[in-house]
């Protein structure tokens, strides 16, 4: 009923008869992925170098720097060592050594654990052992159990400190 003249080239619905061989315009190699290289990693600036005269961090630095993120579902316990940012959104039980900052999403959980860390926002649950030498801030969603040693300290409304907390001498 409906047929091809004979006089009309074939179309691309058209069924042509299978040959067996595979012209070899038609057939392309996959593109590779690149994969990124690995860079060395280079010595950084003296502290004094990225610091400006306040003494505090440029925002630049605060953006990159080493950080770890665990992320929610993740447990994680040992020794942290020389991280600048640690973010915590699922469960760590570490000590952390060399850390500027630490994080706590409110899912996140840091228990039996020791810092020592210059600023510290917690919006999630800590308990053992804290010294923050600059400003600590307990957010709404935040629980603090344990021994405590502040800097400066801001609790917001609905926020909890329990147990040994003490305030860092300015000498």
């Amino acid at each position: 009923m409906f047929r091809r003249k004979d006089t009309e080239p074939a179309g691309p619905g058209d069924a042509k008869p299978d040959t067996g061989a595979r012209p070899s315009a038609d057939v392309k190699p996959m593109p590779q992925p690149e994969m990124p290289r690995r860079s060395a990693e280079l010595p950084t600036a003296p502290a004094s170098a990225a610091a400006p005269a306040g003494g505090k961090p440029a925002a630049a630095s605060e953006a990159g720097g080493k950080r770890l993120i665990v992320g929610q579902g993740i447990s994680l316990s040992g020794e942290i060592t020389a991280c600048d940012r640690l973010v915590v959104e699922g469960n760590v039980q570490v000590t952390l050594n060399e850390t500027r900052a630490i994080e706590i999403a409110e899912s996140g959980r840091f228990t039996n654990g020791k810092a020592e860390v210059e600023d510290a926002e917690i919006s999630g649950i800590y308990e053992g052992e804290l010294t923050v030498r600059n400003r600590m801030l307990i957010r709404a969603t935040g629980r603090v159990k344990g021994t405590v040693r502040y800097g400066e300290l801001e609790i917001e409304r609905g926020g909890k400190l329990s147990g040994t907390v003490s305030m860092i001498d300015d000498k």
